[in-house]
């Protein structure tokens, strides 16, 4: 399993390991992520025209691979704004807050809730259902929006997206590069999601409890929700009622549409969105009357405001990141080996072709695959890679090739899929009012013991 590494490999590696020493150091990595587009560019075409363009034309592909993301927080943002100003969000939250009670439940009822939804609909539309509802709910009870984005984060893009047990979307795309079934798969991935998903939440619940009982993270009882406009007398105490019910009836049917449809990913965001707007405008007409379709189009604006205010920072990341994947070839061009997967999926296959084999080390080296191909932040391109590696490893000693298909998948997506990687955390960051890159810091220790804990739990598997 030979893989040609090139000077733009090596320079890949060199500045994704600049800007996880930027984020450490709480440092902005634009200008890192800037230069080191540039520098692949300038490498791989000689050209220094074409390196200065390539700078733009990857802000326009992140641009555009992130559009919906962009879309559908500035929806849910303008929509909550509607809610909040009519008085219609404190009728909504009124059940959940006789429940949810103190930090501790907040964290935990959010979470579980977050990770049964995503698990039959995946995380992004789960963000959007949930994020305008229950954000209000657990910053009065207490926890910070920085711990709500985290539960949020966790359950559905960590434990839901990585087993993936209804869709089965991962374990399908891995079982088939693995050579081995799709319940063999699911079945080897149990032990290791819960593992995974126990260590790692239960760290960062007990790091954010010591956080803020030492005062680092404070609860300030605040959201964007609460913080963006103050309830007016627009509507009735019975429209508030009706609005209240049929709001949530709303999404139900969406979730309903969802399941009978077979909607997913971005077709399920698509109907979220679409509803949301759906919303925005009627409760714009009955709230503001004459004044309605002005004030529709005013909200929109508000939402849209906030979406490009939160993803700006975001953008030059993503672009560098998707230089490590498909964006290379679309971006600077036809540069890297005939040979090559993309950056980020030679590195891991040349780090399988340099490893000695014993159970252990094979699940080690799974593990780094699975982070390696994570680094271009979609969780789902490098896991065809951690399937092909696992069959070879596992006919190499003897057996195990699920359990190390399984833990392959589980850490590309934990890493990738948006518990790690900044730009592909966005939509809880966003719905949360939160600074991605804070998310991603405070994710990153509870993340790297869950992977250390779920290696060591595969090595007795195998």
């Amino acid at each position: 399993m030979e893989m040609e590494l090139t000077a733009l490999h090596w320079i890949y590696v060199v500045f994704i390991a600049l800007i996880i020493g930027f984020m450490v150091k709480r440092r902005d990595t634009t200008l890192i992520c800037i230069i080191g587009i540039f520098l692949l560019a300038l490498v791989a075409t000689g050209s220094l025209a074409s390196s200065i363009s390539g700078i733009f034309n990857s802000f326009i592909f992140a641009i555009t691979e992130l559009m919906s993301t962009i879309l559908i927080i500035s929806i849910i943002v303008a929509m909550s704004t509607v809610l909040t100003k009519s008085g219609i969000n404190d009728v909504m939250i009124a059940p959940f807050a006789k429940f949810i009670k103190n930090p501790t439940l907040a964290f935990w009822v959010i979470g579980i809730v977050m990770m049964v939804i995503s698990w039959f609909f995946w995380p992004s539309p789960a963000v959007a259902l949930l994020g305008a509802v229950l954000l209000p709910v657990a910053l009065r009870a207490g926890l910070p929006a920085l711990g709500v984005a985290m539960a949020m984060n966790l359950f559905g893009h960590g434990i839901a997206l990585s087993g993936d047990f209804i869709i089965q979307a991962a374990p399908k795309l891995t079982g088939d590069a693995a050579s081995i079934p799709v319940g063999d798969v699911i079945a080897a991935s149990i032990p290791l999601v819960i593992t995974m998903g126990v260590v790692t939440t239960l760290s960062a619940f007990i790091l954010l409890k010591r956080d803020m009982k030492l005062g680092r993270i404070k609860a300030d009882n605040e959201g964007f929700v609460q913080d963006q406009t103050i309830s007016e007398n627009l509507l009735t105490l019975g429209q508030k009622n009706f609005f209240a019910v049929f709001i949530p009836i709303a999404f139900l049917l969406d979730v309903v549409a969802m399941s009978i449809l077979k909607l997913q990913g971005g077709d399920a965001t698509a109907l979220v969105g679409g509803t949301a707007v759906f919303i925005l405008l009627v409760l714009s007409l009955v709230a503001h009357k004459q004044q309605g379709l002005e004030k529709s189009t005013a909200y929109l604006i508000q939402g849209f405001q906030f979406g490009f205010k939160v993803f700006g920072p975001v953008i030059p990341i993503a672009a560098f990141f998707y230089l490590g994947d498909s964006g290379f070839n679309q971006i600077i061009g036809d540069y890297l080996p005939k040979t090559s997967l993309g950056i980020v999926n030679d590195l891991g296959a040349a780090l399988a072709a340099s490893v000695p084999l014993t159970k252990e080390i094979a699940a080690v080296t799974l593990t780094g695959i699975g982070a390696i191909t994570g680094l271009d932040g979609s969780g789902f391109s490098g896991i065809s890679l951690a399937g092909s590696v696992a069959k070879l490893f596992g006919t190499a000693i003897g057996g195990g090739t699920a359990t190390l298909t399984a833990l392959g998948q589980i850490t590309a997506i934990w890493v990738g899929g948006g518990t790690l990687i900044p730009w592909a955390l966005i939509p809880a960051a966003a719905i949360c009012n939160v600074s991605p890159f804070e998310l991603a810091r405070r994710n990153l220790l509870p993340v790297t013991i869950g992977l250390a804990v779920t290696t060591i739990v595969a090595m007795f598997l195998i």
